[in-house]
């Protein structure tokens, strides 16, 4: 983990024995049992700590969470970009979201205890979720690394971000598009683009970090079902 440490201390993040240590038990896990519930097409160390772990952390060079913020992970996967913040940021009230429950089974009975971390793990849909009450609109920072356009990210993750809180969705390369196609989507939803920043990963590739201000509440209606968010994006 010697690599990892020295990227994050090029962008101010410094990694402390026990973080590096979890790290690298969080890793060994997951290639582990990658067989087992294809956790992800990631096997190479050096790529993975490069677009698995330092890629999540580049959030912290871009958002300012508070302390003892709420967070929520949608889609969360093998766990990026959320528990690798949660090493880094032991303070954050984590929930991992996901429609996957062996994933979850998996993060919560392996990953979680292994590091001993703690976070609330949610099986279901996104689109779901954000109309239980006990979820919708109770979260400082949501954040994904979801492969779905930005409209449908929207409407999906804005309904459970409070007003005054923050989506940030982590996007590749070419986002100009999307910022375009979802300006209507972002404020239907209560949004407000704040800003867009461009880093580059150490092993060349690029990230677009989105930050949107949850400025009012999300209409009742939304998000619709996950169909309709599709195939009618707003």
């Amino acid at each position: 983990m010697e690599r990892l440490y020295n990227y994050c201390k090029n962008i101010g993040i410094m990694l402390d024995s026990k973080a590096l240590e979890r790290f690298q038990k969080y890793m060994e896990l997951v290639l582990e049992w990658n067989n087992k519930i294809n956790l992800t097409s990631i096997t190479d160390i050096d790529e993975f700590i490069v677009k698995h772990f330092y890629d999540s952390l580049t959030l912290l060079t871009a958002v300012n969470i508070p302390i003892n913020a709420k967070v929520i992970d949608v889609g969360t996967g093998a766990g990026f970009p959320g528990i690798p913040l949660k090493i880094v940021r032991p303070d954050i009230r984590l929930t991992l979201l996901d429609s996957l429950n062996k994933r979850l089974v998996f993060l919560n009975d392996h990953v979680l205890k292994n590091i001993e971390l703690s976070a609330d793990v949610v099986h279901g849909r996104a689109e779901e979720i954000s109309k239980d009450r006990k979820f919708r609109e109770k979260f400082d920072i949501a954040t994904s690394r979801a492969v779905a356009n930005l409209s449908a990210l929207s409407e999906y993750c804005l309904p459970l971000v409070k007003v005054g809180g923050i989506f940030s969705p982590m996007k590749g390369l070419n986002i100009q598009e999307e910022l375009g196609s979802s300006k209507n989507a972002v404020s239907l939803l209560g949004g407000e683009l704040a800003k867009v920043t461009e880093l580059k990963l150490p092993d060349g590739s690029k990230r677009n970090i989105v930050v949107i201000d949850k400025i009012k509440s999300t209409p009742e209606k939304y998000p619709r079902r996950g169909v309709k968010i599709n195939k009618n994006p707003l």
